[in-house]
């Protein structure tokens, strides 16, 4: 029998981050900083109104759209916390999680020989969603010496009379990078005056320690090329409801939720009523989120320094992206010898693009006794290395 699957997905390679997942499940004594997944359990007043709904028997299909009580407090979270506002009738809807998100905007923008650019390292998701949309991924190489921001410079030389979309991956996974106001605002005239889409992934957009998230679609000229993806996962500790959401233009948001509606059909209704009270209520828990993980960047960021691990401040996230070149070792050979060795899993940077070589992701949405012990462990294997030098 001849070979009947798509040769574009078959071209596809699978997730880099899923590969060290499944070595360290069977691992004795491994410790993962691998998974990008809040250690936290979802917090309890939203919880509770899952359980609810299902006492209630709500089990029932939604609007394709989802509820109108949720994309109600979805459009105030979206003005209140950014400045952003929609239409919560024609200008918003919610998705199984923001990758569902991400791939209905790729299908509904892209024709085929499209261009998408993709600053990279970055979720793994883009790349293959593009292609499988028949675009074309044109990634660009973020630097370490520009703390792995994009600039204009490196904008505008990826530019082609191709170019369609333009993918925004800011808080950034891996490198925890985020994009200041000022830095954003560089961007808007060439993204205008080229007539270029923006997918602006803000997932991790309510986890950032210096200064509050500002969206590109905040800007004149921006919010009618702009498709905001975001979501419950990181902010509210729900990776396991599986809930996020797409903001835009309505004439993109209709033809993102037709797709939706044929594939999908509605997100989970009990995590749209727990979703309800997570936007009305959890400010305070969120906070608490994200200032235990500000004190856990800060105290991996000491360690590395103790260690003399380069790695540059991220700002954003819950992710290090710690330089291991001066080593001699691919990312790959690292983080290999690193789980063999001292038990301990971590991401290849190239597991994030080819530009990542040479650096590793680190989570640090684990409890600090497992990242203290991680972090000894990982001293001990560099010492080990620099005494063989």
């Amino acid at each position: 029998m001849t070979d009947p699957t798509n040769h574009i997905i078959k071209e596809i390679k699978p997730s880099g981050i899923r590969k060290f997942f499944d070595l360290v499940n069977q691992m004795d004594d491994a410790i993962s900083l691998g998974v990008g997944e809040p250690d936290f359990v979802t917090p309890w007043k939203i919880i509770d109104e899952g359980i609810y709904s299902l006492e209630k028997g709500r089990t029932y299909y939604t609007s394709n759209a989802g509820l109108a009580e949720l994309k109600s407090e979805i459009v105030k979270f979206l003005d209140r916390r950014y400045g952003l506002r929609y239409d919560d009738k024609n200008e918003v809807f919610v998705t199984v999680g923001g990758s569902e998100a991400i791939d209905l905007a790729m299908r509904v923008l892209l024709e085929p020989g499209d261009e998408v650019l993709v600053p990279q390292p970055s979720f793994v998701s883009y790349v293959p969603c593009a292609a499988m949309a028949y675009g074309i991924p044109v990634p660009i190489a973020l630097r370490a010496e520009d703390e792995f921001k994009l600039t204009p410079e490196a904008l505008e030389a990826a530019i082609t009379p191709k170019t369609k979309m333009l993918v925004l991956p800011f808080p950034n996974n891996p490198t925890g990078a985020i994009m200041t106001r000022n830095e954003l605002a560089h961007l808007v005239d060439i993204i205008v005056e080229n007539d270029i889409y923006v997918l602006s992934d803000e997932i991790y957009s309510e986890l950032t320690y210096k200064e509050r998230h500002c969206s590109i679609a905040s800007f004149p000229g921006m919010k009618e090329r702009t498709i905001v993806i975001n979501g419950f996962s990181k902010s509210h500790a729900m990776t396991g409801w599986r809930l996020g959401y797409a903001a835009g233009p309505a004439l993109i948001i209709k033809q993102m939720l037709k797709l939706h509606q044929f594939a999908i059909m509605c997100a989970p209704t009990n995590s749209q009523y727990a979703a309800v009270v997570a936007m009305r209520e959890c400010d305070e828990e969120v906070e608490a989120m994200r200032e235990a993980y500000d004190q856990r960047r800060r105290f991996l960021l000491y360690r590395f320094r103790e260690m003399g691990l380069p790695c540059f401040e991220p700002f954003g996230a819950f992710y290090m992206f710690p330089d291991i070149r001066k080593f001699g070792m691919t990312s790959e050979e690292f983080a290999n010898r690193l789980l063999q060795e001292e038990k301990v899993a971590v991401v290849p940077g190239t597991a994030f693009g080819d530009c990542g070589e040479g650096f590793l992701r680190i989570s640090y949405a684990y409890s600090l006794e497992n990242l203290k012990e991680a972090l000894d462990r990982i001293e001990h294997f560099i010492k080990r290395l620099e005494a063989d030098a």
